[in-house]
């Protein structure tokens, strides 16, 4: 295994799910499934759930569930945020997924090195309801870039055989919600963000991309490739990215915080499940194998078999998880926030500086 020249890398996963801004959280996918005229009738009902998905549901329709899972995350979100402004990093590289957000049928790249000097979002334009922190619908967000550690990643990645796009602006949106929820939970508490980003765009929904723009589709669709879209990079692929990122960024002047935000499974894209409810077994799996440190499991983790457990989103800790390996780290801290009704389970993750 390749030797890092300085222990100059601080590692984070964690969730950019939009669930978490709402100022009453609940699900958000589970009523539309139901709605789904090709749905099971015996899955209609909480009768026909497994037993931990009507318990969340209860009485209230996941309500108490939803703010009690809210809590959880944060309380892990607001440690990773200490551990990060203890680090002092010089910028902060978020792999996060667009959503048909920046990228639309003019251009899907694979992978996308977002290098602007800086950044503008309104993350409440076209939000529906009111936030947890009651901003105005106006509220902007002014968040500053780094070209120069954007270039010199872009170019070093190139060099080592990966063929990244590298932008200085954006095509149809500033910052997707993958990277500004990412700023925003990181700053739960709203005392400022101080860091430089450097947005990573991994095309993560693949399939789904324009097809779907990223959601569920109706169970009586068929999932032919006429409709499809190509898929994403493989789990693989985004490993040895991953792994070349944190040699690229190790041989910098640099201090770089490397962040994988996303959710795990997702519900609304567990088809084998009929999108009521996330593969836990799955992310299961995968969460033990991230905290024993071996990465053998996601190294050789293939895209069916994400697709068919609905990780897509997953291919951000893919990366992180290649950049660990290669630094021979495993997480010092990590949470699993498991939940069936929730649409997705949460894991935050650090790993810090050797």
């Amino acid at each position: 295994m390749w030797a890092p020249q300085m222990a100059d890398i601080l590692g984070i996963g964690m969730t950019h799910w939009p669930g978490l801004c709402p100022a009453k959280t609940r699900p958000q996918s589970l009523k539309r499934a139901l709605a789904d005229p090709a749905m099971p009738e015996h899955l209609r009902q909480p009768s026909g759930w497994p037993e931990r998905l009507r318990e969340e549901w209860s009485t209230d329709e996941g309500s108490a569930a939803g703010e009690a899972h809210r809590d959880r995350v944060v309380a892990e979100i607001r440690k990773a945020r200490q551990a990060l402004d203890d680090f002092k990093p010089d910028f902060v590289v978020v792999w996060g997924d667009d959503q048909y957000e920046n990228f639309k049928e003019d251009l899907v790249p694979p992978f996308a090195v977002l290098a602007y000097d800086q950044f503008e979002a309104r993350p409440w334009a076209h939000f529906r309801e009111p936030n947890f922190w009651a901003e105005a619908e106006d509220t902007t967000f002014h968040l500053p870039g780094h070209r120069a550690g954007g270039k010199r990643l872009a170019s070093g990645l190139l060099g080592e055989g990966f063929d990244v796009a590298y932008a200085y602006r954006p095509l149809h949106a500033d910052l997707g919600h993958a990277f500004i929820n990412t700023i925003m939970y990181l700053d739960w508490d709203r005392k400022g963000f101080p860091h430089a980003i450097l947005p990573f765009s991994v095309n993560c929904l693949g399939r789904l991309t324009i097809s779907a723009h990223g959601y569920m589709r109706s169970l009586a669709d068929p999932w032919t490739e006429d409709v499809l879209d190509p898929p994403s990079p493989t789990p693989t692929r985004c490993f040895e990215l991953g792994a070349a990122c944190a040699r690229v960024l190790s041989a910098s002047p640099y201090r770089v915080a490397l962040i994988a935000s996303a959710s795990w499974s997702h519900a609304f894209l567990t088809r084998k499940h009929h999108y009521l409810y996330p593969d836990l077994d799955a992310d299961r799996t995968l969460f033990e194998a991230l905290v024993a440190g071996d990465y053998q499991p996601w190294r050789s983790r293939s895209l069916e078999a994400v697709e068919d457990s609905g990780q897509h989103e997953m291919l951000n800790w893919f990366c992180l998880a290649g950049a660990m390996a290669e630094l021979n780290r495993k997480p010092a801290t990590a949470t699993l926030i498991d939940t069936y009704v929730m649409v997705s389970s949460k894991v935050v993750a650090i790993f810090p500086p050797s």
